[in-house]
Formats: C-alpha cells, structure tokens, sequence
C-alpha cells in the first residue's frame, strides 16, 4: 500500500532520516588502495568525508542525537 494512501494511524510516529553514503577505494602513494567516503544528510546538505567506518557512525550518532535532543 502507498504511503499515501495508509490510514493515518499507520504513519510513523517517530522523525526518520535520510542520508546518502557514497564510498571508492583511492590508489595511494604507497600502491595500496583504501576506502573514501562521503556520507550526506538529505534534508540539511551537511555532509562529512571519511575514511574510517567509525568517522561514519559518530557523524550518524551525532545528527541523529541533535534530533533526539530537540524534542
């Protein structure tokens, strides 16, 4: 069923997010490749580059925690 179209008793009750992540690998100098990353928040634009995984996770703590906090 479309969202649209669900009675309004079956609409989420809490605030949702959406992000992009965008991930390549890059050569380095050294020849050995790693992992970029890019993620984005949709709704604000703010986005944050990374390399390391927990760079990711604390970014996406962190916007989703400024939004528990402003309730």
């Amino acid at each position: 069923m479309p969202h649209s179209a669900m009675p309004k008793n079956h609409e989420p009750r809490h605030a949702s997010h959406l992000f992009t992540i965008r991930v390549w690998l890059e050569e380095q100098p050294s020849g050995e490749k790693e992992w970029h990353g890019k993620v984005q928040h949709v709704a604000t634009g703010n986005a944050r580059y990374f390399r390391e995984w927990t760079t990711l996770v604390a970014y996406l703590e962190k916007m989703l925690a400024e939004d528990r906090n402003s309730e």
